[in-house]
């Protein structure tokens, strides 16, 4: 049987571990008027704070004094995780507190679907043949735009497009470190991007791609980890501008890119100056010459820091979102369940709400 205590003890872990932080940091957060030895026997369910510090660990863990005491759902078991190679400058702590994240998300996005009992079967997208060649992640990405019926058309918005064929896209608060995670949970495919991109959805496009083939793609398995990461990017530069739509624009034995050119194909595809470069190095428009120079000058411009043209999508999850006010709407939950649900405040959530009859 699941008392208070045990609640509150496996609350206050994962609300610590989602802040990254250790017990002794913890403490020395509180100004080590709780000791290390204490917390970890709150953390055990063998003693429990009084509310003061109660209202304190809420503060310091930027969670409500409610979370405490919230029992999830569902028991969220994560598998299959794999970060980005970006992910190699994490430290532990701040690997553990993306995978509490959205763990936490999780709970509460699954536990909801299946309170309001939604019966949608997902259209995974899956690929037979095992990735051994570059050629093998170009025609995995036709076979998707194929499967999917997307034609030679840019693509409006990726992450709606993956959530409409069932993935679980989430969005987490973490360091620029992190771009993007993989997981399962049971037969549900897990996508997890950082909440944070400072509007460049390109880069958020392409990241939520190359997780996508991390799920779909099987590599050979004498690999390294980055020949698969360069298949996985050839995969997603290939899905985003496809091979016949870039050789008919770009055309073939190309000198020199001019900037103005490479802000109309990213306006129109939603792909970076980098990977345009890339796929036209792939794809024989340029020579590995003519390719390294467009990087150097790439960079030497700061154009990494700051690159123009923009696309026009918002490339956000919001299918938790639309379930929450489903089920709100449908009465199926309180306002008080759906700001829990949403992950905020009460009074935040009402602010944010209109009902309109």
């Amino acid at each position: 049987m699941i008392t208070m205590n045990n609640i509150f003890a496996n609350r206050l872990i994962t609300a610590r571990k989602m802040a990254g932080l250790s017990l002794q940091s913890l403490a020395d957060k509180l100004g080590n008027i709780v000791t290390k030895q204490s917390l970890n026997k709150y953390e055990q369910g063998k003693m429990k704070p009084d509310s003061n510090l109660i209202i304190q660990l809420a503060n310091i863990l930027n969670v409500s004094v409610d979370y405490f005491f919230a029992s999830p759902d569902v028991e969220i078991r994560l598998a299959n995780v794999d970060f980005r190679k970006y992910s190699s400058k994490l430290r532990k702590s701040e690997e553990a507190a993306v995978i509490e994240k959205s763990k936490d998300i999780l709970e509460r996005y699954i536990g909801l679907e299946k309170m309001v009992n939604l019966q949608e079967s997902p259209e995974y997208f899956e690929y037979a043949v095992t990735i051994t060649t570059e050629d093998d992640a170009e025609n995995a990405a036709k076979e998707l735009r194929k499967q999917w019926n997307l034609g030679y058309d840019p693509i409006p918005d990726v992450v709606k497009m993956l959530e409409d064929k069932g993935y679980f896209v989430i969005e987490v608060e973490a360091s620029k470190d992190f771009d993007g995670m993989k997981a399962e949970v049971d037969d549900k495919k897990v996508i997890v991007l950082r909440q944070n991109y400072n509007g460049d959805v390109v880069r958020k496009r392409f990241t939520a791609l190359h997780e996508l083939s991390h799920h779909a793609l099987s590599f050979s398995a004498d690999f390294s980890e980055k020949e698969k990461e360069k298949l996985c990017h050839i995969f997603a530069s290939a899905v985003l501008y496809p091979e016949e739509m870039a050789i008919k624009e770009l055309h073939q034995d190309r000198f020199r890119f001019y900037q103005k050119e490479l802000e109309m194909v990213k306006e129109r595809w939603g792909i970076s100056f980098p990977a345009i470069f890339n796929r036209a190095l792939r794809l024989g428009i340029i020579n590995y010459y003519v390719y390294r120079n467009l990087n150097i000058d790439y960079r030497a411009r700061k154009l990494h820091l700051n690159e123009p043209a923009t696309f026009l999508s918002k490339e956000k999850p919001v299918k938790f979102e639309r379930i929450i006010y489903f089920a709100l709407g449908k009465e199926i939950i309180s306002v008080n369940d759906a700001a829990f649900y949403a992950g905020k405040s009460v009074w935040e959530f009402r602010e944010q709400i209109h009902q309109m009859a």
